[in-house]
């Protein structure tokens, strides 16, 4: 931490603390519309309350934060500290483009979940679980012990350091592409990966299989699902996410599109038609 915490100031470092230990609550209140967005909230006031003296800047930027959010909780801080780090920067200088916040930590979930999910979960669990597996057959009463510590110290430390790094790496380099003029190709390119990742989502989230199929003289001649993936795969699950975000533009509420979504799949289950 000696070399990370060396541009940053003792306030800032207290700071960056106060977030690791409120990231801790991430995923405490969940729901399918914002996943850990209260969690993201809740770490980033820290920083907020620091940078931000007018009340109603700080209004705006708790509503920015209270965007969906969902990562490898150990990757999370990373992003918070690049969020902190804009969040900063926003507050220093007039006309900042306050829409590359939201751009960025959204171009960023999607590629730290990957390293994550495939080092934390994919990789080091198996590796802790096996050595675990292994003391407790041989009747070590340390096993589960030996298991948690192997995979929690090294999450615990990636946290702990990324949110130093995140913090300290976006303040530098926001600061380069401001100056250089470079921050709205920066927010262009950033909101592309986030829309190829909602898009991904899509189609690996929103599942719809009708079961209609007509029949001739006893024989079925056309299936309609079939049909449907010769057109265009995954054309009714586009049609519906497309269709609930209208709905939302419209200020729809998404309990409302939540309830709504429930009934239709009971109702098109009911009738056999999915």
């Amino acid at each position: 931490m000696s070399k990370l915490g060396n541009e940053l100031t003792k306030e800032e470092k207290k700071i960056v603390r106060q977030m690791f230990w409120r990231s801790q609550t991430l995923y405490v209140s969940v729901n399918p519309a914002k996943q850990g967005a209260n969690g993201f909230c809740y770490s980033m006031m820290p920083f907020i309350n620091a940078f931000y003296k007018d009340e109603e800047q700080r209004k705006e930027a708790l509503v920015r934060h209270m965007s969906y959010f969902n990562t490898t909780v150990p990757m999370a801080s990373f992003i918070m500290g690049i969020a902190a780090s804009m969040e900063k920067e926003n507050s220093e200088k007039e006309g900042f483009d306050v829409a590359s916040i939201n751009a960025v930590k959204t171009s960023l979930m999607g590629p730290m979940a990957g390293i994550g999910d495939s080092i934390f979960w994919g990789v080091w669990r198996v590796i802790s679980a096996g050595l675990a597996v292994g003391l407790a057959t041989s009747g070590n009463v340390l096993a589960p012990i030996v298991f948690l510590a192997m995979f929690n110290i090294p999450q615990w430390l990636t946290r702990y350091y990324g949110a130093f790094l995140g913090y300290s790496l976006g303040s530098k380099y926001i600061e380069k592409l401001y100056s250089e003029g470079l921050i709205g190709i920066l927010t262009k390119g950033a909101s592309m990966v986030g829309l190829m990742m909602v898009g991904a989502m899509t189609s690996s989230m929103v599942v719809f299989q009708t079961k209609l199929s007509f029949d001739m003289q006893g024989e079925t001649v056309m299936k309609l699902q079939e049909m449907l993936d010769q057109i265009f795969v995954g054309i009714v699950p586009l049609l519906l996410t497309l269709f609930c975000y209208y709905l939302l533009k419209k200020k729809v509420s998404i309990t409302t599109l939540m309830l709504g979504i429930i009934v239709l799949g009971i109702v098109l289950s009911a009738l056999g038609i999915a």
